[in-house]
């Protein structure tokens, strides 16, 4: 098949949108398949045999300089204007203004593919193309409106009215999702999810879970480092449950040598850094960011345990990558975290989401026993070489893709 693989930002080395792109299209180019990326900035890291068109915005929330005002001679057209007068009324716009941008540059080249699969961006230009015959697929990884509301239970004031406008895009996602006849998502937890958030028909949504290159998340060849705790954070907010987590490794520090790598990019004199200041770790917690999957695989490989604290996940890539390097887990009890991990003791310990004395005890207690580290460990390894592969996601993937180009090719052959 000719596939255009569509995403609204893809950053490489965190969130899962940069990962799901490069690991499904290099799965679905290795099944013999043309995979074309279209994707606004930031764009992904790609794999031989994969082509990447620039879908290029504006950019407006790239760092050093987030929320810039664009330059008038950067201004192309009236997409553009729309980016910035999003952003200047506190929107986030880029979901929409990359639907539109990718449905002009798809209708003009409909004939080059044979399927369209969007990732996460839900935009209303999709419905262009959707109603330009083209076969069409969206993957929804899970409803955007339950990080609305973890933030705004956790903003107060001015922050509140803020965050309303911000997540205003989640109205056109819930819209255009229940347009789309074939929706896939990662995990039975986000499929319930956006069936209740969006009010989308649970046919319409098939699973598919993530993957993990199980190849370069392994087992290490070293010993693992005494008292080390990794975790992962692809953004500093709350639903990561990063403060919980800063809490129980305060309440640990006091009892036992630990060490925390927090693979994480907080935001300078953000929530984190000053939860790190007040409680007086920073001696014992280490953040990095902008690595590869080999220095990720290293570092949980290295990790006597690894942390999940998140409050929710629709499918939490970092449990499986943990799991693959056979490093035992302790766990937030929350969205499809259970799901993807198995029950409570076989390969993580799970706990209520967002307790610090929950997460102290479960560290605490595997820290103390080599033989359960182990037995997690091996537990984990072995669920990943089972039931997440990257191969098997993309063949399930190509399945749908299938179904799709048959409704579309009935559809018309009704007309």
């Amino acid at each position: 098949m000719r596939i255009a693989l569509l995403s609204y930002r893809s950053k490489p080395h965190s969130g899962g949108q940069g990962v799901y792109v490069r690991h499904l299209s290099r799965g679905l180019a290795e099944l013999g398949h043309h995979v074309e990326v279209l994707s606004g900035q930031p764009y992904p890291q790609l794999d031989a045999g994969v082509a990447l068109t620039p879908v290029p915005s504006l950019d407006l929330y790239a760092e050093p300089n987030p929320f810039r005002t664009p330059r008038p001679r950067e201004i192309r057209d009236g997409i553009d204007l729309l980016e910035v007068g999003g952003m200047w009324s506190a929107g986030f716009p880029e979901p929409l203004t990359f639907s539109l941008r990718a449905a002009r540059l798809l209708r003009a080249r409909a004939h080059e593919f044979d399927v369209v699969h969007d990732n996460q961006c839900l935009g209303y230009g999709l419905l262009s193309v959707q109603r330009s015959g083209m076969p069409l697929v969206a993957t929804v990884h899970h409803p955007i409106s339950h990080d609305r509301r973890v933030d705004l239970a956790n903003a107060r004031g001015w922050r509140r009215i803020g965050l309303r406008r911000w997540y205003g895009f989640v109205k056109m996602q819930a819209r255009v999702a229940r347009r789309i006849p074939q929706l896939l998502t990662v995990s039975e937890s986000s499929a319930g999810d956006i069936s209740r958030d969006f009010a989308v028909a649970r046919d319409q949504l098939q699973v598919v879970p993530l993957g993990v290159d199980a190849d370069v998340f392994r087992p290490p060849q070293q010993p693992r480092v005494p008292g080390r705790i990794v975790a992962m954070a692809s953004a500093d907010t709350p639903m990561k449950g990063i403060g919980p987590l800063l809490e129980a490794v305060a309440k640990l520090r006091t009892e036992r040598a630990v060490e925390l790598v927090l693979v994480a990019k907080p935001i300078p004199g953000g929530p984190t850094e000053q939860l790190i200041d007040e409680l007086a770790i920073g001696d014992v917690v280490r953040t990095v960011s902008g690595i590869g999957d080999a220095e990720l695989a290293d570092l949980f490989g290295s990790a006597e345990v690894a942390c999940v604290p998140s409050l929710y996940e629709g499918f939490s890539l970092p449990t499986v990558e943990a799991m693959s390097c056979a490093t035992p887990l302790v766990a937030s009890r929350a969205g499809a975290i259970p799901e993807v991990a198995g029950p409570d003791g076989l390969c993580a310990d799970l706990v209520t989401p967002g307790d610090p004395e929950a997460l102290a005890a479960g560290l605490a207690g595997l820290l103390e026993s080599p033989r359960r580290r182990r037995q997690l460990g091996e537990a984990g390894r072995q669920r990943v070489l089972e039931k997440y592969s990257w191969k098997s996601v993309a063949a399930a993937t190509v399945d749908c893709y299938a179904e799709a180009v048959e409704r579309t090719s009935y559809a018309r052959a009704r007309r």
